[in-house]
């Protein structure tokens, strides 16, 4: 064993171990080119999903800016009414017009949510 410090190894088990070097090294680069791709699809989802929350978000302010600006709508044109009649006219006019408003605004938002849900699902 005076080989300048090398391990004396017979030639079938220096091939082994070179083997399975080899196959450890062939498993490892596959684990991380598969970790490497899963973080991707995971980044794209998280991103996609981000997207698609900022924009419902969005929907949902300019939803509410136009309902506001109705309700001032509303009151600017009660302040104008000559009689009760006219009061409940205009009320019922509003009510009506909001409901129908509400009723698309709930509709838009959960279309924009299936498309969110189906986007992210997708990948």
């Amino acid at each position: 064993m005076a080989n300048d410090g090398k391990l004396d190894m017979p030639a079938e088990m220096r091939a082994f171990a070179e083997k399975g070097l080899e196959q450890a090294r062939t498993a490892f680069d596959a684990f991380v080119t598969a970790a490497q791709q899963a973080a991707t699809v995971t980044q794209t989802q998280v991103m996609t999903a981000q997207s698609g929350a900022r924009e419902i978000g969005q929907l949902a302010l300019r939803f509410a800016e136009r309902n506001i600006s109705s309700s001032f709508e509303f009151a600017q044109k009660l302040m104008h009414a000559k009689d009760a009649a006219e009061v409940a006219s205009l009320h019922a006019d509003y009510v009506r017009s909001q409901m129908a408003a509400l009723n698309d605004q709930a509709q838009e938002l959960g279309r924009q949510a299936g498309k969110m849900g189906g986007s992210t699902a997708s990948h």
